[in-house]
């Protein structure tokens, strides 16, 4: 093992023992529209800009609370907007960074045989960091905005988690 090894693995230990964050970008973060270099002494200490996506979707706590800095948020970038289709699946993956795929069921009706037949899709989606916590399995509401990266074209805007326990009951998916 390397010097350079050893020293990160023991920062990281270092952190998770004091619950620090680590900041994973280099770059000096901030949002679009705040002037943070005020002469006048703030009588607010945090300024922090969010919106209301509308569509009934209300702004989660974190998002104006928070520190985060996404520039692909929904709720505190005013790059983003949602219109266009809002879907609903089940969270199947949450290995990328603030990327989910989501898993759409539906039924295809064949006119031969008079019968459906199960089908899916999956779909990418970007997750904010306003939403802490999201596993698979995990059903989320999903809306239309423009393209982020090549795969993605949709943003969380509603997170409802996995019911644990209990006795069987019907589920959506």
């Amino acid at each position: 093992m390397t010097l350079w090894a050893i020293r990160e693995t023991a920062r990281i230990w270092y952190a998770s023992k004091k619950k620090i964050k680590l900041k994973t970008e280099r770059a000096f973060l901030k949002q679009v529209g705040i002037f943070q270099n005020s002469k006048v002494a703030a009588k607010k200490k945090d300024k922090r800009w969010y919106k209301d996506v509308g569509l009934g979707f209300k702004t989660p706590k974190e998002a104006i609370e928070g520190t985060y800095i996404d520039k692909k948020c929904p709720f505190t970038s005013s790059t983003v907007s949602i219109r266009g289709r809002i879907l609903t699946g089940v969270v199947l993956s949450t290995k990328m960074k603030r990327t989910i795929t989501i898993r759409r069921e539906y039924l295809h009706y064949i006119q031969k045989y008079n019968r459906y037949e199960k089908r899916h899709k999956n779909l990418a989606a970007h997750l904010s960091p306003a939403f802490i916590g999201v596993q698979p399995g995990d059903v989320v509401t999903v809306g239309q905005c423009r393209p982020l990266s090549k795969t993605v074209r949709f943003n969380v805007l509603k997170v409802v988690k996995k019911q644990e326990g209990g006795s069987k009951q019907f589920t959506k998916f």
